[in-house]
């Protein structure tokens, strides 16, 4: 059917639907526009990362899993803490995230670098003291391989369970491998080549993570923050608790936070149809749902 013969409600449903994921991504406050796909991209349009990076859906899922793990590490903790305005204006952080993820994803590849070059400026602003005195920087290669697996295997893991469950082992580790370019630019290391490796190397970082006040409260910010609207309350609702299931089970167990037996299930079943609905209303874009 298309977009012409399509019934007017529908059409305007559509229209509803584009219009708040978009502007949710993009501050037109400060003349933000969609970003541009460009076939000079870092990567191309073929590629895996195209495929994972561009589901609006399961892009936030594996954000806000990737978040509240990335918070298990002290010095990523501290960084927000003590460097952030996360806890006043947290869509503009998370919106500056999502925007830097589809510039160096899908804009023309001179953008995607100097957005890379911008990003590696500011981490090298941002250092400290733990509360133990111990001292953190932003741009610490191994703090930044951290921050890294986290996203890698949000993203990922939230794709591979709502966005394409079929999606063969040497696509994922396609993805990783290309995810692991702008990681390895901003300056990670050590930086995964395979899904495997993402995992061996989580468990490495195991004895440095820990949970405290900070990370209660930053947890409780992220999962808790009000919708823009009474509309879009239970969607949101949904994500956030669809990103509580998809952390592995032992960050559950540090957050304290678990979907219970019952509600696991429905909380799986309503991520799915949003995922779907969300991709029916960007269909007539010409592509899977764009956060760009």
């Amino acid at each position: 059917m298309t977009e012409r013969s399509e019934p007017v409600p529908a059409r305007l449903l559509r229209h509803m639907l584009v219009t708040r994921v978009r502007s949710l991504f993009n501050d037109r406050s400060k003349g933000e526009a969609p970003v541009m796909r460009s076939p000079d991209a870092l990567y191309d349009p073929a590629s895996a990362i195209w495929r994972v990076h561009g589901d609006v859906t399961t892009m936030m899922i594996g954000g806000v899993a990737a978040l509240l793990m990335q918070m298990l590490h002290p010095a990523a903790l501290a960084g927000v803490w003590d460097h952030s305005n996360f806890r006043h204006d947290m869509l503009g952080r998370l919106r500056r995230t999502a925007r830097f993820i589809a510039v160096t994803t899908y804009a023309e590849r001179a953008e995607a670098e100097a957005a890379i070059e911008r990003v590696k400026a500011i981490h090298a602003q941002v250092r400290g003291e733990l509360p133990d005195g111990t001292p953190y920087r932003a741009d610490d290669p191994h703090l930044l391989a951290w921050v890294h697996l986290c996203e890698t295997i949000g993203f990922l893991d939230a794709w591979t369970i709502y966005g394409d469950p079929a999606m063969p082992h040497a696509q994922r580790d396609e993805y990783v491998r290309q995810s692991g370019l702008v990681a390895k630019r901003l300056g990670a290391d050590p930086v995964p080549s395979t899904r495997a490796e993402v995992e061996a190397m989580i468990g490495e970082f195991m004895p440095e993570l820990r949970v405290d006040d900070r990370t209660r409260e930053i947890a409780r910010l992220v999962l808790s923050q009000p919708a823009r609207s009474l509309s879009a309350a239970p969607a949101q609702e949904l994500m956030m608790r669809a990103a509580i299931d998809l952390m592995p089970r032992w960050a559950q167990d540090m957050h304290g936070r678990h979907l219970s037996r019952r509600s696991r299930p429905l909380v799986r079943a309503g991520a799915h149809a949003m995922t779907r609905t969300l991709n029916w209303a960007f269909a007539d874009k010409g592509a899977k749902t764009r956060r760009e």
